[in-house]
């Protein structure tokens, strides 16, 4: 789960921002809100947050690389220049169009909790949650696993010269951008005395400003190992024995078995089709399909004559989230330990049940789970070939940094993904040994008339099936172009059920972002919503679109992140 909003704006950016607001209004047909123009290009292109993985993406495709190739190689760049949302000590999920199959292939690489951890122990220490920090939280990391089976099914290039440049960046250095500065600060406040955290990311003892060059000579010689042997390097081999040790030494549970048994898993994405379009997500234990469940809802609905973030629009998106995810808290957990309802919960007739829950003049304020029938910091990156190969890569920590320990000498920090375990033994994704939790990190995808159209994501917590559906609906039933569908101004809802605790019983409240209208939000206000005037998280986007009828991609990256697109 990440929060990368915007931090504190100075008087003169939110004045540029809005210039370029009025600047593509006036100026280009149709926009209204897009900070820049969609890059376009034909060989090959790709979205990431941060300029420096987005030139290696592209780097690698001119040596021939495929998409997934270059997924990789920014994803490590990323882990590197990032930390505070992404490295190889998280999890990742992906969805990839192979263009020789023409299908689409899923990917969870998400890892597992210990075998030596059991929900007693919490119970027996008086723990209604788990720690959102320190040993408690680790779960195995999945993020290098899922690398080599990417790699392993649809790579070229071999992983030497894949990892390359993120190696080169981490032994020579790179200048800190200013988003990931002012997040590596509030970072550092919380995790400072985390073991080895103050060692590995606060050089002379504070975090690097905005400019500063920063090195990680030990995450150089750990991608290193990697680069030279194969994922087994991690999972059962060198880099084990030293994370088994380490953890060992600070109260850690994992150990030596939990890596040697841990294995991503090719799934198969699953879809719901919306005004003509198919939707594409992982199945739990993603939240992906509370995009497809929301999308049901909606579908019913001519969005279009109620205006783009008008109170009416918003008002539908806002309930239509709060009936899904009431489902979310119930049923999206390890289909491994649990059946999951999938079908059913995805399917048209389903939706026809819950939209009667759907009030149009009204907030609600409490929604109780369907009886469907049997059947938070992360990164975002998306690259696509000149084969016409697409990849959308999630790639997360969780909270920021994770847990804040970091394994002696590795140079990259534990994910605290157990976080999203529940502790009541009666719920499906009540915690138990070797089991994945709940996951909040969902790529998207996709098609039209069974070819590939759209590979986008949006990062940040509970925040991305709600920017999913924002960003498609602006695409969809708005028109929108692919930066401009970025950049419109978003809502996120906050306090729905969860799926490790809680129960909704108030309505929850509403954040917007700032360039939507006061009367809005006092006509929200009106039917019930609870609007709260603060820093919200409202993701971050990245996207690659392919138009056929001219043969070529045309992508984009937001404002609200230091990264942007690029093609050749």
């Amino acid at each position: 789960m990440s929060n990368p909003h915007r931090p504190a704006l100075t008087v003169l950016s939110t004045l540029l921002i809005a210039s370029l607001h009025s600047f593509a209004g006036d100026r280009v047909t149709g926009l209204t809100f897009a900070t820049r123009s969609e890059v376009i290009a034909r060989n090959g292109i790709a979205a990431t947050s941060h300029p420096l993985a987005t030139q290696v993406a592209i780097d690698i495709l001119k040596q021939g690389g495929t998409a997934v190739d270059a997924a990789i190689a920014a994803n490590a760049v990323l882990g590197l220049v990032e930390p505070t949302g992404s490295g190889i000590g998280g999890d990742l999920f992906a969805i990839v169009w192979d263009p020789h199959s023409e299908k689409l292939h899923g990917l969870n690489a998400s890892g597992r909790s210990p075998y030596n951890l059991s929900l007693e122990y919490f119970k027996d220490r008086g723990l209604k949650e788990i720690p959102p920090f320190g040993p408690l939280p680790i779960t195995v990391p999945g993020c290098v696993d899922g690398w080599f089976e990417l790699h392993r099914k649809f790579g070229k290039l071999p992983m030497t010269t894949i990892l390359a440049p993120a190696i080169s960046y981490a032994r020579d250095g790179f200048p800190v951008t200013e988003l990931i500065a002012y997040y590596w600060g509030r970072g550092a406040k919380i995790l400072k005395d985390q073991p080895n955290f103050a060692r590995t990311f606060l050089p002379n003892g504070e975090a690097p400003k905005k400019g500063d060059l920063f090195r990680n000579p030990d995450l150089a010689r750990t991608y290193n190992i990697l680069a030279k042997g194969d994922r087994d390097a991690f999972y059962d081999g060198e880099l084990t024995q030293t994370m088994d040790s380490f953890c060992v030494r600070v109260g850690c549970f994992l150990r030596t078995k939990d890596f040697n048994n841990h294995h991503s898993t090719w799934v198969d994405p699953v879809s719901t089709n919306y005004r003509g379009y198919d939707v594409w997500e992982l199945p739990p234990n993603g939240q992906g399909i509370a995009v497809l469940q929301i999308l049901n809802i909606l579908e019913y609905y001519d969005l279009t004559p109620m205006g783009h973030n008008s109170a009416e629009y918003l008002h539908h998106l806002i309930e239509a989230k709060k009936i899904a995810f009431e489902d979310r808290a119930k049923f999206y957990f390890d289909p491994e330990f649990n059946p999951i309802p999938i079908r059913s919960l995805i399917s048209k007739d389903y939706a026809v049940k819950r939209r009667s829950l759907l009030d149009p003049t009204k907030a609600s304020k409490r929604i109780d789970p369907g009886e469907p029938t049997p059947s938070r910091d992360t990164i975002y990156l998306t690259v696509a070939d000149k084969n016409r190969m697409m990849v959308s890569l999630i790639q997360s920590n969780y909270r920021g940094f994770g847990s804040g320990l970091v394994p002696d000498g590795l140079g990259f920090v534990f994910q605290d993904r157990g976080e999203c375990f529940n502790l009541d033994p009666k719920h499906p994704n009540a915690y138990e040994p070797h089991k994945r939790p709940f996951h909040t990190i969902i790529p998207g995808f996709v098609t039209k008339n069974d070819k590939p159209w759209l590979s986008f994501g949006v990062m940040g917590g509970d925040m991305q099936p709600q920017g999913h559906v924002q960003v498609l609906c602006n695409l969809i039933d708005f028109q929108m172009n692919l930066q401009e569908a970025g950049d419109a101004p978003r809502f996120h809802h906050d306090g729905s059920s969860e799926p490790f605790n809680g129960q909704m019983t108030t309505g929850g409240w509403v954040a917007l972002e700032s360039e939507i209208p006061m009367e809005v939000q006092r006509a929200l206000t009106n039917k019930g919503h609870q609007i709260r005037f603060e820093s919200g998280t409202f993701g971050g986007y990245q996207a690659i679109l392919y138009d056929p009828d001219r043969d070529l991609y045309l992508a984009a990256s937001e404002s609200r992140k230091d990264g942007h697109a690029a093609g050749y």
